[in-house]
């Protein structure tokens, strides 16, 4: 099939947009690289500490006025973002599918998500609405008022360049805050085009406001006296250790979600049919970097032979995965992000084979359609006999490998599952509703699927996440999000 077009033509500077412009930053330049091509398709700043500042202050001094504008108006601006993205869509996503690797029918899946955030909080005049008793003394009445707070500070992660910090973004600014977003330096260019769609939307300047770099602007961001909070995504040894610590130490509000190791859970009253491919998006799809990722199969029964038979289905569907270049709409699978990435999967493969679990499916060999050169592609990779004592079993990897573990017993297997750090999304398949009962409720997850291989909450709930997995209080989107972006100002009166 046909290679779409790509929207990026040639090598494209990224620039900061600070104060509603686009500025050149004086931080050093690195490549962004397609991982599918292996061409340089951009020049991306590392920012400066004077450059992240800048847009704080741009943030605050915006403030007042966006602060003092109704709710109604507000939601004005983010319902022509709205459609401003939906009249973008197909951009949008082949820009991820370029910057990111993962194939043309996920990026429109995270375009969609992305956009269903923005949708969501255009219901904020509704949700931000307060509450009110009168007399609860005599001639007193007291009532409370969801009151913005200021600048905060979105950190987003390579995997999800678009959706992620639309999960924090409308949220913030339609709730009377303004917002500073620091995109992966990978994959720049979606936060890019989202800016420039953000101010033709009528966003006023200094409310949006986007950072490109590293370290040195996520520090900017966590030593600002008016940051007032911050939203990560990304590994639990960052969130957990810098952000979520740090945070805590400037009284900063924080929402870090960080790393997961799946269980995917599997009964022998499963419906097989529909279970497998199910798992084949769960492990394999988006070449399996997500936080939501199925990475260890737990088969449950000492039915040698339907673990044998199911297991055979999986192989067979795995082994089929075409991958290659995803802006081929007949491609299932892409590259990892870069070499890097591809680099720690092997590392995690030979890890696997010399803790003695068996190879079944050997992702380094797997075919590359297209011509592709092959230096950030792996394959689906499926390990057996592997226990909860390997690395291979109990670390996140952030690719597609898929470790089989076997238990008894469902209670067995619930333990497998709580016995790890981690506790992000794992899914039970079954068709007996007393299973799956039993393990939604007893299980330590944040998030839980019932014959659900993604255990992605729309827009409309909060992302959870429990242990490991997360640090804070409350969650990016929905009502959380409100909550998260507010703070409760209650009003006591008595005239006399």
């Amino acid at each position: 099939m046909a290679i779409l077009e790509e929207p990026i033509k040639g090598i494209k500077e990224v620039k900061n947009y600070i104060n509603g412009e686009w500025v050149d930053s004086k931080g050093k330049i690195v490549d962004v690289v397609n991982p599918a091509t292996g061409k340089v398709m951009g020049k991306c700043p590392i920012s400066t500490k004077e450059e992240i500042n800048a847009a704080v202050e741009a943030a605050k001094a915006a403030f007042p006025d966006w602060r003092r504008t109704t709710p109604l108006a507000r939601t004005r601006v983010l319902f022509r973002m709205k459609g401003l993205l939906e009249e973008n869509f197909e951009e949008l996503s082949r820009i991820q599918t370029m910057e990111h690797g993962k194939v043309i029918d996920e990026s429109r899946g995270e375009t969609r998500r992305g956009i269903e955030n923005v949708e969501v909080a255009c219901g904020i005049p509704t949700l931000m609405q307060g509450y009110y008793s009168e007399d609860i003394a005599s001639g007193i009445d007291e009532w409370v008022i969801p009151s913005p707070l200021g600048v905060f500070g979105i950190i987003g992660p390579f995997n999800f360049p678009f959706m992620i910090p639309l999960w924090s973004a409308p949220y913030a600014v339609a709730t009377g805050n303004c917002v500073v977003v620091k995109p992966s330096s990978e994959v720049p260019f979606s936060q890019m085009r989202l800016a420039e769609l953000a101010e033709e939307a009528g966003f006023p300047p200094g409310v949006w406001n986007v950072v490109n770099g590293g370290r040195t602007v996520v520090d900017g961001m966590l030593e600002h006296k008016d940051i007032v909070g911050i939203t990560f995504v990304g590994s639990t040894p960052t969130g957990r250790d810098v952000i979520y610590k740090r945070c805590g130490e400037t009284g900063k509000r924080v929402i870090a979600q960080c790393g997961a190791k799946n269980f995917m859970v599997i009964m022998p009253a499963c419906n097989v049919k529909a279970t497998i491919p199910a798992l084949m998006t769960s492990f394999f799809g988006n070449s399996g970097q997500r936080c939501l990722a199925g990475a260890n199969l737990l088969v449950v029964g000492e039915d040698n032979k339907f673990y044998k038979s199911f297991m055979d289905e999986v192989y067979n569907m795995a082994s089929k995965i075409k991958m290659g270049y995803g802006l081929d709409e007949s491609i299932q699978m892409g590259p990892v992000r870069d070499k890097e990435k591809k680099e720690k999967i092997v590392k995690y493969i030979d890890i696997g084979i010399k803790e003695g679990a068996k190879l079944g499916l050997d992702g380094r060999k797997h075919k590359i359609e297209g011509g592709c050169p092959d230096a950030c592609f792996v394959g689906p990779t499926i390990f057996e006999n592997v226990t909860p004592n390997m690395r291979i079993g109990s670390e996140e990897i952030f690719g597609p490998v898929m470790s089989v573990f076997r238990a008894k017993t469902l209670d067995e297997a619930i333990q497998i599952c709580n016995a790890s750090p981690f506790g992000n999304g794992h899914a039970i398949f079954t068709q007996n509703g007393r299973s799956a009962r039993d393990f939604q409720y007893n299980v330590m997850s944040g998030n839980v699927g019932i014959n659900i291989g993604i255990v992605a909450p729309v827009a409309l709930f909060p992302f959870s996440g429990m242990k490991d997995s997360f640090f804070g209080i409350l969650h990016t989107q929905g009502q959380e999000a409100v909550r998260f972006f507010t703070e409760s100002k209650v009003i006591i009166q008595r005239w006399f």
